[in-house]
């Protein structure tokens, strides 16, 4: 996998490497209102493997999402490991809550011995306690259904259904979802002036969603602008074009229910969905 920048901005480049994690992580149990959220955009199955495909081919260079269950390396940006179907990372305390639940799930696992060091490494780039076979272990792991099961959990309850959930309270059709995704899979949802939460507040200052009688083009507009303009905050983040020449593009095409075919490109290459 190329050296792609992935998300979490509390880590950035030059700031202490004991910052906070960037990620505000929810409650493992499923909230009335995630369960409540219909299958109307987004989170219809159709429409989240096309975003799965949109989000690997930023993160991973290739539109196979389901061949990163077994991804991990360290892409030196201040957040360690990065890996995983959505690119947990060691420094900012979602890796560890993955890592938990497969050890709630699945007591004795092959990661399970390594969960003493990743509360210790958390906040920071350390290895400290994961090397030499981290690595190894969790592309053994990657091989366990109960493993690839719990990434994808923990990406729906940290990532996907928050940020469709907002989505759909903003009156955003399926793109506006997909922009809000993206959003906080790079950005997470701290309470740094980067993270997802105010990517969204500077938006606001500019326009309005639809839920509130603004119109959908300026609204995502805005929030393109906002999430560029976080993305030029850190320099691992500074190449803008899977906001620039991907949804912009199904934005200035007015493809606001993401329908095939897709065409754009991330970094330099040419993707395609039919």
């Amino acid at each position: 996998m190329p050296n792609r920048p992935t998300r979490r901005t509390t880590l950035l480049l030059g700031l202490t490497l004991a910052a906070a994690p960037a990620t505000v992580l929810a409650s493992r149990s499923a909230s009335p209102a995630d369960a409540a959220i219909q299958a109307t955009g987004l989170d219809d199955p159709a429409k989240k493997e096309i975003a799965m495909k949109l989000v690997s081919s930023a993160e991973n260079s290739s539109l196979d999402w389901k061949a990163q269950y077994k991804y991990i390396e360290d892409i030196d940006d201040g957040r360690g490991y990065t890996a995983g179907i959505i690119g947990f990372c060691s420094g900012t305390g979602d890796m560890l809550e993955l890592v938990e639940l497969y050890a709630d799930r699945k007591p004795g696992n092959v990661l399970a011995k390594y969960l003493p060091a990743l509360r210790r490494v958390n906040g920071s780039d350390s290895h400290a306690g994961l090397d030499p076979n981290y690595t190894k272990d969790w592309k053994t792991a990657a091989n366990d259904s109960a493993f690839k099961t719990c990434q994808n959990n923990e990406r729906d309850r940290v990532y996907f259904n928050p940020s469709v959930s907002q989505a759909k309270s903003d009156g955003l059709r399926t793109l506006g979802q997909f922009c809000y995704y993206d959003a906080i899979v790079m950005h997470g949802d701290g309470t740094d002036s980067t993270s997802f939460r105010n990517i969204r507040k500077r938006a606001l200052q500019k326009a309005k969603p639809p839920a509130q009688g603004g119109n959908e083009t300026t609204y995502l507009n805005a929030f393109l602008d906002a999430r560029v303009w976080a993305m030029r905050q850190e320099e691992a983040h500074s190449d803008t074009s899977r906001v620039d020449t991907a949804q912009r593009v199904f934005l200035r095409n007015g493809n606001f229910n993401l329908n095939t075919p897709l065409d754009w490109k991330v970094y330099g290459d040419s993707f395609h969905i039919d």
